[in-house]
């Protein structure tokens, strides 16, 4: 069901409100170079500081711009599982072709309290679910056995993006997860490797710039070609390492606003880049340019 490229979407911002003309053309741009999918309203949208209104219309919206041109994955993770389910059933009317749900955060659940968690907003939803395990930002992983459990319980639990860092669990996860249920880089730095073993695709933050390359990766290594995959890898290097010398998703807009594509802006806690690191990236984006 989910495999490919994904890209998890920035929310453009002007005078604090919702950019959406911004976020339109954002979303066309990702249509032609040929994206399989948007996931909207994820953390790189900055979901923790959009209004429950506003993740709605970002939705809806989504769905009405990419007229079933690719697929629209609604972000439904929170850390309460009453709001997830919520937030499923929401996105499962819109039209969404499927939901992302992010371990909850911050309240740390044990291994069954994830199982319970993920099993309650899938029974909740006839949408097909993409786990995401992200442990270095929530402070809990979903464990192999868990993912296992939900796989075997809920056929509409259907993929996993997985960010834990390791090619080792992506490699156990393959070997014990059925063949039709799909894993996807929750790194781009790691798209590569994770698919050497394993993984069908990526959800990425650096295809907000760069969508064609990101799609050219995943398709050279699905196909086998790891050759160009890694030569694809190792010229985009210093980017997927760059784009997140600040915390995600400042660097990326930041770039974006230096396209002319979005205004920079992000919404408190998160701020502008340093004068350092701007630096840093510019340098790192305009030696990719020249290599091209």
């Amino acid at each position: 069901m989910f495999r490919g490229t994904y890209t998890a979407v920035v929310t453009p911002f002007r005078d604090g409100n919702v950019d959406f003309p911004a976020f339109e053309k954002l979303i066309e741009s990702q249509i032609a170079a040929g994206i399989t999918g948007i996931v909207a309203v994820g953390t790189t949208a900055e979901s923790p500081t959009l209004t429950p209104d506003e993740k709605h219309e970002i939705i809806e919206r989504t769905i009405k711009i990419a007229k079933g041109r690719c697929q629209v994955i609604a972000g439904a993770g929170t850390n309460s599982t009453r709001d997830s389910i919520e937030a499923a059933k929401f996105a499962e009317k819109a039209g969404a072709d499927g939901v992302l749900l992010v371990a909850p955060y911050y309240n740390k659940p044990s291994q069954e309290g994830l199982f319970r968690h993920f099993k309650a907003i899938a029974e909740a939803t006839k949408l097909p679910v993409m786990l995401y395990n992200i442990p270095g930002r929530c402070g809990v992983d979903i464990g192999p056995e868990t993912v296992v459990r939900l796989a075997e319980c809920c056929r509409n639990i259907v993929s996993i993006k997985e960010a834990s860092g390791s090619v080792d669990r992506v490699a156990e996860l393959r070997r014990r997860l059925p063949e039709k249920f799909t894993i996807l880089s929750g790194d781009d730095g790691l798209t590569l490797p994770f698919m050497a073993v394993g993984a069908v695709g990526v959800v990425s933050v650096a295809s907000n710039l760069f969508p064609s390359e990101l799609c050219s990766l995943v398709h050279a290594s699905e196909s086998g070609d790891f050759k160009s995959a890694e030569k694809l890898h190792r010229k985009m290097g210093a980017i997927f390492k760059d784009l997140f010398v600040e915390p995600n998703p400042v660097p990326v807009k930041t770039a974006l606003a230096w396209r002319g594509m979005i205004s920079f802006e992000v919404r408190l806690p998160l701020c502008e880049m340093t004068e350092a690191n701007q630096a840093r990236l510019r340098k790192t984006l305009e030696e990719f340019e020249r290599s091209k």
